[in-house]
């Protein structure tokens, strides 16, 4: 799903940008080190204190005769620099500064402190290898990609949001900043091919949503869409739905024609209607087509999702007529 092969590449109508940032223009990468300063006992509360309460900061204590803080030093920044402002690391010359790491009750060089929240949280002493620092900022700053994961949810959320008041232009810029950062998401996927079905463009819907991972491909979402296709294209081959409406109005007890107008109407968005068209048929006679009204509003059920307002109500109805 990645590189020029993207089916999200393109536009809605609108010419719609598939490097959108999630909801916001992307800030510059930090450059290398930038998350690395060093402090002096006056600037300890403002680097170290105030800074530990907007996320975490590793305080290395060292001076340049130690030999063990010169091995430590480039694994140390290595890491901090690759976890990209997860923590931050400040440096504190004890030979310089020595009141702080006296304080702190520091015996022996070289030893990280973390802080958070403005006060001392955890720390390790000595050389200590890669693997290790990486625990440790994770034991302080949660596992790597936590901030993302719930980033992208949220981002997930706003687009569900675009999507059904009829934005779909902002839907699609946000779905597909999140296919970039996270090219397997499969509601982001399903999110997009929804976009694309708002927008009338049905074959780049089944394109997008064609040659998945068979994992990806059985996700509940995107079975979801699919089926959604499907009843799009057989709703098209149903007939005109004012001459529908014309037969009932001579026949309510047309059950076929009232069954292809709810298919007609749950394509077009009007879901109470379909359901209602269901549900009187239901109520008239259970054995037509082999109580093929209930078995259609359960796949409109499955397509809409179960906590759809239009499911929710359908579904009480049919339970108080399945058990009254």
């Amino acid at each position: 799903m990645s590189g020029s092969n993207n089916p999200y590449n393109g536009s809605f109508g609108n010419q719609m940008s598939a490097t959108a940032s999630f909801g916001a223009q992307p800030e510059a990468a930090p450059a290398a080190g930038s998350y690395i300063t060093d402090t002096t006992t006056a600037n300890f509360g403002k680097d170290v204190i105030e800074e530990s309460r907007r996320q975490p900061v590793l305080v290395d204590f060292w001076a340049p005769w130690c030999g063990p803080c010169k091995q430590l030093t480039p694994v140390l920044e290595k890491v901090v620099n690759e976890a990209k402002g997860r923590v931050k690391l400040v440096k504190m010359n004890i030979d310089d500064h020595p009141s702080i790491a006296g304080q702190l009750g520091i015996q022996s060089i070289p030893a990280v402190i973390a802080f958070v929240n403005g006060r001392p949280a955890d720390g390790f002493m000595g050389a200590v290898p890669e693997s290790q620092i990486n625990q440790f900022i994770d034991r302080i700053a949660g596992p790597a990609g936590a901030d993302e994961a719930a980033e992208i949810e949220a981002v997930l959320g706003e687009a569900v949001e675009f999507l059904a008041a009829g934005n779909i232009n902002e839907a699609a810029q946000l779905y597909a900043a999140v296919m970039q950062a996270d090219p397997e998401n499969a509601k982001a996927i399903a999110g997009m091919a929804e976009c694309m079905i708002a927008a009338n463009q049905h074959e780049r819907a089944r394109e997008t949503l064609a040659d998945l991972p068979e994992a990806l491909a059985k996700d509940a979402g995107i079975q979801a869409v699919l089926k959604k296709l499907e009843q799009i294209e057989e709703a098209r081959k149903l007939g005109d739905p004012v001459a529908l409406e014309r037969d009932l109005a001579a026949n309510p007890d047309d059950h076929e024609a009232r069954l292809k107008l709810a298919k007609i109407r749950n394509v077009e968005g009007r879901r109470d209607e379909a359901a209602e068209h269901l549900l009187l048929i239901m109520r008239k006679d259970r054995t037509f087509d082999d109580d093929g009204a209930r078995r259609q509003l359960l796949q409109f059920f499955e397509v809409w999702g179960f906590k759809d307002p239009a499911t929710v109500a359908a579904r009480r109805k049919l339970s108080a007529m399945l058990f009254s």
